[in-house]
């Protein structure tokens, strides 16, 4: 194991780099790095880097043209796709948390009483008696639907207002 450089390693690496190796180079160069084991080792490697770079750069993209002209049209739907589904993504996050706080009061106005459910006025024939006199009491039977009608009407709302024309 070599722990000091070369001397003769910057000469080395100058010469490859200036793409000199080995016909533009001294004789004594060339000389050198076939003792030193260390200016050989950076000869070949650089050397292998070099041909895979110039192989690499000399291939012709893989695949046909229909191919890739396939790819570039399913690139662009997939990229049409997601700016039209942005504003319905939109849309159905707003309903969502407006739907949340909606259950949250809902639970936090039941949390004290439980659940009644008779006194709702759930009963058919009571909401056809409301209904039918003309009175409309604000109990739970009637907010809940008012509560999704506001919910749906603000996500419409704002899906109309965010579509992008």
């Amino acid at each position: 194991m070599i722990l000091r450089p070369c001397s003769h390693e910057n000469d080395v690496l100058q010469a490859l780099k200036d793409g000199h190796w080995p016909e533009g180079c001294a004789p004594e160069l060339r000389a050198h790095v076939e003792t030193c084991p260390s200016c050989s080792d950076l000869v070949l490697v650089t050397n292998v880097f070099q041909r895979a770079k110039d192989e690499s750069r000399n291939q012709p993209p893989s695949g046909s043209p229909g191919l890739i002209w396939w790819r570039a049209q399913l690139q662009r739907r997939h990229a049409a796709t997601r700016s039209v589904s942005q504003p319905i993504t939109v849309a159905e996050t707003f309903a969502l948390v407006v739907n949340l706080i909606v259950a949250v009061v809902f639970i936090g106005s039941q949390y004290d009483h439980g659940l009644r459910w008779k006194s709702w006025g759930l009963t058919p024939s009571r909401v056809l008696h409301h209904f039918s006199a003309g009175f409309v009491d604000w109990n739970l039977a009637l907010l809940i639907p008012a509560g999704g009608l506001l919910v749906f009407l603000s996500c419409l709302a704002l899906y109309l207002a965010s579509e992008k024309h």
